[in-house]
């Protein structure tokens, strides 16, 4: 823990909330590819944890393997359709739209002139047939067979979900396209004209009751002359459906729900309701999270509003369903049930006429904090990608990457109290808009995507920040931190532990938490659980100490020492109390050496 050791926490509540850093092109340049000519519509794909980008353009896939000192590229090409000629408009040629990978096989479709049609790569080399290749839908089912026609494609579990927008005589549908599971689709009636905007896997710590989420607005049949003629949705579908019976939903899905989305300032009339685009950061196995949507009005302007995962879950699992007032018989329609579970019956057979005529919930989903993200900004937002972040001070915090219309990147970082512009980065040389984005928290990089090229950005670009202990702290950016030793703005190393010092103390114990004073001008308070009752501390030399008082009992939680002077507010220091022969970590009790520890126990410095 030589480095953790000299972390110093980064968590300022600050008035001013611009931007605190623009950052624009600079002698040493992030790795870029150029496109020989501008590709307007451009698909990705990125596994975490590698170097390879994978971009569909016009007849023509680009495999780019990134390093710090270039980017080396492979062209697997397309033949363009032989209906295309130079008179035909530019939708008619082969764009590619979906590349995904399914277990180990690399599915890629595209537009093929408007008759979609599918390839495996192989190799990242060579592209073959995918017709005939094992259990794979139509490539119409897969592709839209235009570009503008939005699409959605993700890969979950051994299968290709494929999710496509209406356009013209194609009524859009949410469909499982290939894998070795059942292929299933949505019955027409359940989806009014959609366009997608996303679609995420939600854990479950029980593999049988994983979902997909699909957002999407659709067509308001019942709107007003003065409203919006959109509605925002989310529909879900459960992993392991397989179909219904040969009487009812025998080729679609059995577990399909959707609500409304409402994003706006409470109950007025400015509502967005018209989705763009929809990213999800979840934990691992627990269904639980933050959904970010990407809203327009009628008259083009962007907001984002953030959702809770366990809201949207609590409404699926608990809502009266819209034009259905009969109790349910047995278990609730839509449910996500194990394969080959033999509850059955007649039970069963009313369960699927439930869904099948009434799919929508009652309860409408409304964000967190009620309005949207108070950004202060006017950008116009393209494209968007978060990360969940585990910052020094032992919190996790979500940043946000929004593309604009100008080719800039704005990085956001989200707290349960407000949104905040941490930095803006203008990086193209050519200003056109984000097209699309890629984020790869494992690696530590992002990648963004124009008409004209691709860059990769670190996630952690500290040393921009200055080189001051303030300017870095005042960044507010989650991924970097300060180093006492280098005296430097640093990216918080993979893996860093903040709970470096470990000390035991048995219940019986009292404890004294001291926080070190470095300025006589600022006010040292102490808060418990990020609560807003804080409590004063007493001084001692060089320390403010929290001590066990009548209204002060230290029980089991998170203190932390806070400092305020010249309308700057920092955390100094942080502890985790647990009692019982647990440990008490102290997130930077290595900083302090033992002296400056009053806890009644031995301390062990890692």
């Amino acid at each position: 823990g030589a480095i953790g050791a000299v972390m110093t926490l980064f968590t300022v509540t600050h008035l001013e909330l611009t931007p605190v850093i623009r950052f624009g092109l600079t002698p040493t340049e992030p790795p870029r590819f150029h496109f020989v000519k501008p590709e307007n519509y451009i698909s990705m794909y990125h596994q975490e944890g590698t170097n390879t980008l994978y971009v569909g353009g016009q007849a023509v896939v680009f495999v780019l393997t990134f390093t710090d000192r270039g980017v080396r590229d492979l062209q697997v090409c397309l033949a363009s359709s032989p209906a295309v000629d130079a008179s035909s408009p530019l939708e008619c040629d082969n764009f590619i739209t979906v590349i995904q990978k399914v277990n180990d096989t690399f599915v890629v479709c595209g537009t093929n002139a408007g008759s979609p049609k599918c390839w495996l790569l192989v190799n990242d080399t060579v592209l073959t047939d995918a017709q005939g290749s094992g259990q794979i839908a139509s490539a119409s089912d897969i592709s839209p067979p235009y570009p503008s026609q939005r699409s959605i494609s993700l890969s979950a579990d051994g299968s290709l979900y494929s999710a496509l927008s209406s356009v013209g005589g194609h009524a859009g549908s949410i469909r499982r396209t290939f894998g070795s599971q059942k292929l299933l689709k949505t019955e027409n009636v359940w989806l009014l004209n959609p366009q997608f905007a996303g679609a995420a896997v939600i854990p479950a710590s029980q593999k049988y009751k994983e979902e997909i989420y699909f957002f999407f607005s659709e067509i308001n049949k019942t709107a007003r002359v003065d409203e919006e003629p959109y509605r925002a949705r989310i529909g879900r579908i459960c992993t392991v459906d397989e179909g219904g019976i040969k009487a009812l939903l025998p080729e679609s899905w059995t577990t399909f729900m959707k609500a409304r989305v409402m994003c706006g300032a409470g109950s007025t009339q400015q509502q967005y309701n018209n989705i763009k685009q929809a990213v999800v950061l979840t934990a691992q196995d627990k269904r639980a999270g933050v959904m970010y949507g990407l809203f327009a009005n009628a008259w083009g302007r962007t907001v984002i509003c953030a959702y809770s995962i366990e809201d949207i879950d609590q409404a699926f699992s608990t809502s009266k369903l819209k034009g259905y007032s009969s109790p349910f018989i047995g278990s609730r329609p839509g449910t996500c049930v194990r394969k080959n579970s033999t509850a059955g019956g007649h039970n069963d057979i009313k369960n699927l006429g439930v869904i099948r005529y009434h799919p929508e919930i009652e309860d409408v989903i409304r964000p967190v904090g009620v309005a949207p993200l108070d950004l202060l900004s006017d950008d116009h937002i393209t494209h968007t990608v978060a990360d969940i972040v585990l910052a020094v001070n032992d919190e996790h915090y979500s940043v946000l990457y929004l593309g604009t219309e100008q080719g800039k990147v704005l990085k956001v970082l989200h707290t349960s109290e407000e949104a905040f512009i941490i930095s803006q980065y203008s990086l193209f040389n050519n200003e056109g808009p984000v097209l699309n984005m890629a984020i790869d928290p494992q690696k530590g990089h992002l990648y963004v995507g124009t008409a004209m090229e691709v860059q990769r950005l670190p996630l952690a670009d500290c040393s921009r920040y200055g080189d001051t202990c303030r300017e870095c702290i005042l960044s507010r950016d989650p991924y970097c931190g300060w180093d006492r030793a280098r005296r430097r703005c640093i990216a918080i190393p993979p893996g860093y532990n903040i709970s470096t010092g470990e000390v035991v103390v048995q219940s019986n114990t009292s404890v004294f938490l001291p926080c070190p004073v470095r300025s006589f001008h600022a006010t040292y308070r102490w808060e418990k659980d990020n609560c807003k009752r804080d409590y004063p501390c007493v001084f001692s030399g060089d320390s403010c100490v929290l001590g066990p008082v009548v209204d002060t009992p230290l029980k089991e939680g998170v203190f932390r020492c806070m400092a305020t002077e010249d309308g700057f507010r920092v955390e100094v220091i942080s502890y985790r109390l647990v009692y019982n022969g647990g440990p008490l970590a102290a997130s930077l009790a290595s900083t302090l050496g033992p002296s400056l520890l009053l806890a009644a126990a031995a301390l062990w410095l890692l």
